[in-house]
């Protein structure tokens, strides 16, 4: 009986290493600073959104900018990419920008770029354990166990996240005036389709907590 006890035992510290370590993989993404312009009276909230990613790698920029315009619809804000009349592979012209917003009518324009990109080194600490000595088996025999049991050990880990700060703003289309702006940093997973989609739902739940849309 003690030995299967042991066993369960180990398979669950076995499974609290592996929940352990996904939890420090997982993304998350939280906000430095936030601020709404106190100015800006009855411009806000905005119901008419071009969203647009600065960033050279086209599909980052396509993939931020989809997932964007999909959490902003969620919440019920008309939104579009500007990748779909804007070039991916570099500035766009004033003019250009100017009519692009014209032509899908918008309000505001919504835009994010990275400012910096840096690495940290994390450590998740080890685990010793096992039932307290004594467990299931008096005198020797229930130290003995005990201490075979508390011998089971997880070794401490090391590992090294990226840590992506971006800026993100919004700006009226009348005359630009920044409505609103929020830092943040994003500890991203393997996948840049589940990072940017996190991302995307947190700048919007703060939008919308402002009252910005």
């Amino acid at each position: 009986m003690n030995g299967r006890l042991t066993g369960v035992m180990q398979s669950a510290l076995l499974l609290a290493s592996v929940v352990m370590t996904l939890a420090s993989c997982a993304t998350s993404t939280e906000l430095n600073a936030q601020w709404v312009n106190p100015q800006a009276g009855s411009r806000l909230p905005v119901k008419s959104v071009m969203v647009m990613g600065i960033n050279r790698d086209s599909t980052a920029r396509r993939i931020y900018e989809d997932a964007m315009v999909t959490q902003l619809a969620a919440r019920g804000v008309k939104a579009v990419q500007s990748y779909k009349t804007l070039p991916g592979d570099g500035p766009a012209e004033q003019q250009a920008i100017q009519s692009t917003l014209s032509s899908v009518g918008a309000d505001a324009v919504l835009i994010s770029r990275t400012v910096s990109v840096s690495n940290e080194v994390r450590v998740s600490p080890g685990l010793v354990a096992g039932p307290p000595w004594g467990f299931g088996w008096p005198g020797f025999y229930g130290y003995y166990h005990g201490f075979w049991s508390a011998a089971y050990a997880i070794p401490p880990s090391v590992y090294t996240v990226q840590n992506v700060l971006v800026d993100t703003r919004l700006f009226e289309v009348k005359d630009y005036t920044l409505l609103w702006s929020g830092s943040s940093t994003t500890v991203p997973t393997g996948s840049m389709q589940g990072t940017i989609e996190q991302f995307a739902t947190t700048i919007t739940a703060a939008l919308t907590r402002d009252k910005v849309i």
